[in-house]
């Protein structure tokens, strides 16, 4: 968000208050509602941490300041009407006091923020590789190079191949899981992202969906 946008949010509409929705940044789903201040902002934008405005003690307070729980901020935005904050952020752990992810744990995920998983697991495969841990299945495969990696998305595609012609529904997922992480983990070795492969599908539904030309 610009100092400018900070400045056109409508403060006197809720006395020097804005409600904050903090959306995760990657799943999409809502985690928490807050309210901020100007200083909250300020220091939100500032500190890459989010910051309310605590309405009961009067104060400002960084969420996770005791758990250890945070907010990173990705993004802020306002809505439409300049009275309300969209924070788009990764929680370091719970959300929720109660030990929750979000303080909706009521509410089912959508198919969507279901998807949208497939992000964070590039970036657990991402650290794997990095920290290279005991143990780690990723990371073991990764040092034993492109060649290996390959033939495991072979060997997961023929899974998912045999498992949809004569296999249960349960069995075709689980051989679908399979090989989606080890494409995940092939495109990683590569530097390449789920991102591009989506883009590229979207350029060809773009060039092939587009007005037709008359002559």
């Amino acid at each position: 968000m610009t100092p400018e946008q900070i400045r056109e949010l409508d403060w006197n509409k809720g006395e020097g208050l804005l409600p904050a929705v903090v959306q995760h940044a990657d799943t999409g789903a809502v985690l928490m509602l807050g309210f901020m201040n100007r200083e909250a902002l300020r220091q939100t934008m500032e500190r890459g941490r989010v910051v309310f405005f605590s309405r009961r003690r009067q104060a400002l307070w960084t969420k996770g300041e005791t758990s250890g729980n945070f907010l990173h901020l990705v993004s802020a935005a306002p809505d439409c009407d300049n009275d309300t904050i969209l924070i788009q952020a990764l929680p370091e752990g719970p959300v929720c006091h109660r030990g929750t992810p979000t303080c909706f744990a009521d509410v089912p995920p959508t198919d969507a923020e279901r998807l949208v998983f497939l992000s964070q697991l590039e970036r657990i495969i991402a650290q794997r590789i990095v920290e290279k841990p005991d143990g780690s299945y990723t990371a073991r495969l990764i040092g034993q190079g492109a060649r290996r990696i390959a033939q495991k998305v072979g060997e997961e595609a023929l899974e998912v191949a045999l498992a949809s012609a004569s296999g249960a529904d349960e069995e075709v997922i689980a051989e679908s899981a399979d090989l989606l992480y080890h494409l995940l983990l092939l495109l990683k070795s590569r530097n390449l992202t789920l991102a591009r492969v989506v883009q590229e599908l979207e350029s060809r539904h773009v060039s092939r969906s587009g007005p037709a030309v008359s002559e």
